[in-house]
């Protein structure tokens, strides 16, 4: 490419930011109209989601075995799997609907659970969703009862702990309004530039 081509595109990369400086009090307004529009959405229109969370631990050991064996810890690891399917079964989702006297679906229950095992651990994370705090503790300490004696009695197990039972959530999960609002204000931001720069 040649001086020429050079100081052309030079020119004209100055002369679109030239413009958009020009058009600087449209892209401010832009951002700010979609930061607050975000943040009426998320502050009043979406309802808030509150998180309660328990946690247990699970020891293949069987009765009369003093010890872990190496045998012991692989088979835990591949069970890990196997405890989370059984904690979002319908027959524990059943039974906790039962005893909570809760007039929804098992499908439904379902959506508001989260189970996490982190890697080469046996702790299992039991999280339950709700728009209500006290629900959301109360499920999530109801869904441990119950799914702690099913993994006994489906994987025979010695022993399932409680490590953290679920308490009731002072703040809400989600919506994050903050994040919302940047998110807001960059995509009007954005919106603007692409609008100046089509024009031109």
């Amino acid at each position: 490419m040649n001086t020429t081509d050079n100081t052309s595109i030079e020119i004209d990369i100055l002369y679109l930011l030239k413009k958009l400086w020009q058009k600087k009090v449209l892209i401010i307004f832009s951002a700010l109209l979609f930061g607050l529009v975000a943040l009426v959405f998320s502050a009043f229109v979406v309802k808030p989601t509150y998180t309660s969370s328990t946690r247990i631990y699970v020891t293949n050991q069987t009765a009369g075995t003093n010890n872990l064996t190496a045998q012991d810890l692989q088979a835990g690891n591949y069970l890990v799997n196997d405890y989370k399917e059984i904690i979002t079964s319908d027959s524990v989702l059943a039974d906790v609907i039962s005893r909570e006297g809760l007039s929804i679906t098992n499908a439904e229950l379902s959506e508001m659970i989260e189970v996490s095992i982190p890697n080469d651990t046996r702790i299992i994370t039991i999280s339950v969703n709700n728009t209500d705090p006290s629900d959301a503790q109360r499920f999530a300490n109801s869904l441990r009862e119950i799914a702690a004696e099913k993994i006994k009695v489906v994987t025979k197990v010695e022993d399932v702990t409680t490590i953290e039972e679920a308490k009731v959530p002072t703040s809400p999960s989600s919506p994050n309004i903050k994040r919302n609002v940047m998110l807001g204000a960059l995509v009007g931001g954005f919106i603007a530039v692409a609008f100046v720069l089509l024009l031109e």
